[in-house]
């Protein structure tokens, strides 16, 4: 069986998090998207766990369906195309630690993941005799993370912990400000148990390839969403079992593992250096031959993930690590029927077609990545096809992201859009909304850009965390 899971998502009793991040509209954007697994995010918060007890049942061994009540009434709001398999639920929760270690603060996110309650509930106990575990979804504990991962392992057969956006600057095992240089330091002597490790939103796998010590770690990729209309913005491809520990042993071995759907690396708000304060953004080279030093105001400089892998980098850029996993870069959708209609993703006309292209063709996933180009192209805008086509190819323009400041993808440049090449959108009826499947709540609301050329990201072929702006990757 082949299925897209996001297995690190936030709940409303995390801080900088939607209201809508509950189980009901999770379960329905995850379907709408073509995610079949879905983390539940911060089942240590007392609130949500009892929530969780309350609204999920057992569905295959290790995970959980809503209630057959809440089951049928988001079926009976999702798009006529998406009406597949209900979602499913696997018990998660992401722990920050902050701690010294090595003469340094280290402040190290980690996912941790259990596949019953009866384990959660221990692991819940454990963690509450060492801070509060109700302040905040996302708990933070003055816990060493090799002594968090015992916790882990104690908790109960299957339990696993899976460091959470490596190489995010300020929270995060290789970040360059407070991480360790290598998996191992941080873990000590129960590294063995550690077998993936989430590589956030502004680094790709082909980056982590050049970093040989991460070469026993299979690569993961999760949205790290903190409202529901962000699940899938990246995630992980099982070929398995879809059950919990079919998951956790595709992960461990590779066996079952098809690799991770993945924003464009320049998107994410790290991936160069930079100081937003001064609008500076810089290439790794620039940053170094100014000491990691703003040349507006002389103030450091945050390092980013591009240039924290060139630190710790063993191989080439584009050289193959063993083993190595297929990944694809997209572009979400709404974000291509923005740049198309020239308005924000956000915005209400972009919500209108997207939601009929979904009523037509199925979760927005499906379009992007397996989709006939030519079933878009008759159901959508003429530029549509084209994006979809650019974007499998990796044809894209980028001003990267920096400290703190997401960077912006573009598929056309202003003369294409300006050429009236847009054609008609959709059909009158379509355009008015008639039919459409609408979600169940409305959506939260420097240097010349590059463009990028990439092969297929497939594994043996050359390649050419988030809503806060602090937190997260």
């Amino acid at each position: 069986m082949s299925f897209y899971a996001d297995l690190h998502v936030h709940s409303k009793y995390s801080r900088a998090t939607s209201k809508d991040c509950d189980l009901w509209h999770l379960a329905w954007w995850a379907q709408r998207k073509g995610i079949a697994v879905v983390g539940t995010g911060d089942f240590t918060h007392p609130a949500w766990y009892d929530e969780l007890k309350t609204n999920l049942v057992s569905a295959e061994p290790g995970l959980f369906r809503l209630r057959p009540e809440l089951e049928r009434e988001v079926a009976a709001r999702l798009p006529h195309a998406c009406r597949r398999e209900p979602t499913r639920f696997l018990l998660s929760v992401e722990i920050a630690t902050i701690y010294k270690k090595g003469d340094r603060t280290r402040r190290i996110h980690h996912l941790v993941y259990v596949p019953d309650f009866d384990t959660a509930e221990r692991f819940r106990v454990a963690l509450a005799r060492i801070g509060n575990i109700a302040s905040d979804g996302r708990p933070i504990l003055g816990l060493d993370s090799r002594n968090l991962l015992e916790i882990v392992l104690e908790s109960g057969p299957g339990a696993y912990l899976v460091p959470a956006h490596i190489w995010t600057p300020w929270f995060s095992v290789l970040g360059s400000k407070s991480g360790f240089d290598t998996v191992a330091e941080c873990y000590g002597d129960l590294t063995a148990h550690v077998f993936a490790v989430e590589t956030g939103l502004s680094s790709d796998p082909r980056m982590n390839w050049r970093v040989s010590s991460l070469d026993h770690f299979r690569l993961v990729s999760n949205s790290d969403a903190h409202s529901p209309p962000m699940l899938g913005r990246e995630a992980s491809r099982f070929e398995s079992g879809l059950d919990y520990f079919s998951m956790r042993r595709a992960l461990e071995t590779g066996e079952g593992y098809g690799g991770t759907l993945e924003f464009f690396p320049e998107e994410g708000k790290y991936h160069l250096d930079g100081h937003r304060k001064c609008g500076i953004r810089l290439e790794p080279p620039r940053s170094r031959e100014l000491g990691g030093r703003c040349p507006v105001c002389g103030g450091g400089l945050t390092i980013g993930v591009l240039h924290r892998i060139e630190e710790l980098a063993t191989r080439a850029d584009g050289e193959l690590r063993p083993n190595a996993d297929p990944f694809h870069s997209v572009l979400a959708l709404p974000e291509l029927m923005g740049e198309i209609l020239r308005v924000g993703a956000k915005s209400a006309a972009v919500e209108r077609h997207v939601s009929l292209l979904v009523d037509r063709l199925g979760p927005e996933l499906e379009i992007l990545v397996r989709t006939p180009v030519e079933d878009v192209r008759r159901s959508g805008p003429p530029l549509l096809a084209e994006a979809v086509e650019r974007i499998r190819a990796g044809r894209v323009f980028c001003e990267a992201g920096y400290d703190g400041e997401y960077g912006i993808v573009r598929v056309f440049d202003a003369s294409e859009l300006a050429s009236g090449a847009r054609g008609p959108l959709l059909s009158a009826d379509a355009a008015a909304g008639d039919g459409a499947s609408v979600p169940p709540s409305t959506p939260d609301g420097g240097p010349a850009s590059r463009t990028q050329a990439r092969s297929s990201h497939a594994a043996g072929g050359s390649a050419a965390a988030d809503d806060s702006v602090v937190l997260t990757d």
